[in-house]
């Protein structure tokens, strides 16, 4: 079953992108590529209960199990020692990658409190977004009474757009919220 925004890419979103950057073929328009869901769980240090609770929650928000993200430096300060597991990302693509976005896109950001659109700053200048969100239970699947402690997220949507301005193009058309 394909999903509804895979559906509309596909149908009206690239003859769009097609039309209004002038591309020679409908292969020249860009394309959501990945997305990246990471959750850095620095309480993880002292309590390893905190990974596994992050680790379950992003398994119910993306429908992928979670890899377990390991620190790469020792920092003294931070009581951290190399190797440590610190967090935990899912990469999505195809069906669940769009799913995602969907959800993302239509039910997770509007119930942010004030929410007036995301930055039009967050482009890396190769055409992939970034966006932070600080608290998980934004999403519908997140139970308020199971969460033990509100975390934050990292999404980054790579795109296969070679400047910022295709990138945001095709964002915007497949309805991301960017501020007026």
């Amino acid at each position: 079953m394909s999903s509804r925004l895979k559906v509309q890419f596909n149908d009206v979103v690239k003859p769009e992108l097609v039309k209004e950057f002038n591309y020679s073929s409908v292969m020249q328009a860009p394309r959501l590529d990945k997305i990246v869901v990471n959750m850095g769980v620095g309480e993880a240090i002292g309590n390893s209960r905190y990974l596994e609770d992050a680790v379950k929650e992003l398994e119910i928000l993306t429908g992928q199990k979670p890899v377990i993200t390991k620190a790469k430096k020792s920092v003294s300060n931070f009581k951290l020692r190399d190797g440590m597991a610190i967090g935990a990302k899912v990469t999505l693509r195809g069906e669940k990658m769009y799913h995602f976005f969907d959800k993302l896109v239509n039910i997770a950001l509007p119930r942010v409190r004030d929410f007036r659109g995301v930055s039009n700053n967050s482009f890396d200048g190769r055409g992939n977004y970034t966006l932070g969100v600080k608290e998980q239970i934004i999403f519908p699947e997140i139970s308020l009474d199971k969460v033990n402690r509100v975390r934050g997220m990292d999404i980054v949507i790579v795109t296969t757009a070679q400047t910022d301005r295709e990138a945001h193009a095709l964002l915007s058309h497949l309805g991301m919220p960017f501020r007026k």
